[in-house]
């Protein structure tokens, strides 16, 4: 396959084989290029690299043989012109969002988000001179109204964290560009394989490959994707200047994750359906959230823009945090933590890790009750993970 995009090719294909480059030893598998800097040939070589007149690997703070393979197989999955890796997914947001800004402009944000981009948004923006206003995500009029003559940029995740709402992409893509903002959405929930932000309007798509894209809980890192003269116009400089860069190391593991993605979270979706319909009904869960089943409050927007439910439920248990603290201190398969998307099943109580800097009110409004619990979906058997989830809610 061509090392650059792999057009043509189905994603199973494009995740194995995209943006591979070979050294002259001709390896089969993708090399790891462990160094800082590059010698050049000539002064005037080394030039015309860092004016950009040559292609070429200057310091690998901002690009490197291994970096660029990942960025590249990333763009070909997610059908992007161009990617740029980060170290983190968090570095990911605030890079996608801060490259869009300048003191003065405003920011209109879904208040459903994870606890640190929320803190990007409410803390760190204004610091620089840049507001925001945080809307209900499914409501698309909250979005028309929000929007300013200075609003340059908007941000939602779908489906979001933890309550899995599903927001109209398209819809909400097109209420910005009439204001003349552009799109930002957070895709690591529904992964590449089933939400596709990009061909719903999307401009700018962003991942933490710490989930899903490595999914086996070993290193860190983000990716942002857009096109290409996105990327050179608002990314390209912020990233070499402030360096926040994913090691050559963690763009290897990342490399070797994407190949098997396809499997993993085919068999994680089937998990988390399974575990889904299982616990529905259930009489010590007041309420179940996955947005593959037909009860989801979204189900019509979900049908039209994701291919499938993805790796995630949340659930409900009676007796708020105490009832929630019993049944997770009682599962002896399912660990509990604050990740997801990995190859171990894993719960993770929101109220007291990643949403808990929010208020009561405002969990409240978002509808993160003190006995949520979010299930992500390993390679486990299902029948293994639901006798653990039920067992343990026998005992609440």
């Amino acid at each position: 396959m061509p090392a650059s995009t792999g057009k043509g090719y189905r994603a199973e294909t494009r995740l194995v084989h995209s943006g591979t480059l070979r050294s002259q030893f001709g390896e089969t598998s993708e090399a790891l290029f462990l160094t800082q800097g590059y010698v050049y040939e000539t002064a005037e070589e080394c030039e015309a690299r860092f004016s950009r007149k040559i292609p070429g690997y200057v310091y690998s703070r901002y690009s490197n043989p291994t970096m660029d393979m990942f960025e590249k197989r990333m763009a070909a999955l997610e059908g992007a012109e161009a990617a740029r890796a980060t170290a983190t997914g968090m570095a990911a947001v605030t890079t996608a969002i801060m490259g869009l800004v300048k003191a003065g402009d405003h920011v209109v944000a879904a208040k459903a988000l994870f606890g640190s981009c929320r803190w990007v948004i409410e803390e760190w923006l204004p610091r620089f001179g840049v507001s925001s206003t945080l809307v209900n995500g499914t409501d698309l009029s909250a979005w028309k109204v929000a929007m300013r003559k200075n609003t340059t940029a908007c941000f939602l995740e779908s489906p979001t964290n933890p309550t899995l709402e599903v927001i109209d992409i398209a819809a909400v893509a097109e209420i910005a560009h009439t204001a003349g903002a552009k799109l930002v959405v957070d895709n690591v929930f529904a992964t590449p394989l089933y939400q596709s932000p990009l061909k719903l309007g999307a401009d700018v798509v962003v991942y933490s490959a710490t989930k899903h894209i490595d999914g086996q809980g070993r290193v860190l890192g983000g990716v942002i994707l857009a096109s290409e003269k996105l990327i050179n116009d608002h990314y390209h400089q912020v990233l070499r200047q402030t360096g926040p860069s994913l090691s050559p190391f963690n763009a290897w593991v990342l490399l070797k994750g994407l190949e098997t993605l396809v499997v993993r979270v085919q068999w994680q979706t089937d998990a988390a359906a399974a575990v889904a319909d299982a616990l529905a009904g259930h009489k010590k869960i007041r309420r179940l959230i996955y947005p593959g089943r037909s009860d989801h409050p979204q189900a019509a927007v979900i049908t039209k823009q994701m291919r499938a439910g993805s790796t995630l439920c949340s659930f409900e248990v009676v007796g708020g945090k105490e009832g929630a603290f019993r049944f997770l201190n009682n599962l002896r398969l399912i660990g509990i933590t604050n990740n997801l998307g990995d190859a171990k099943s894993l719960v993770t109580h929101p109220t007291t890790t990643t949403h808990q800097r929010l208020t009561p009110e405002q969990r409240a409004e978002l509808g993160i009750g003190d006995g949520l619990i979010r299930f992500s979906a390993g390679l486990e058997h299902p029948a293994d993970l639901i006798e653990d989830l039920v067992t343990a809610l026998d005992k609440v």
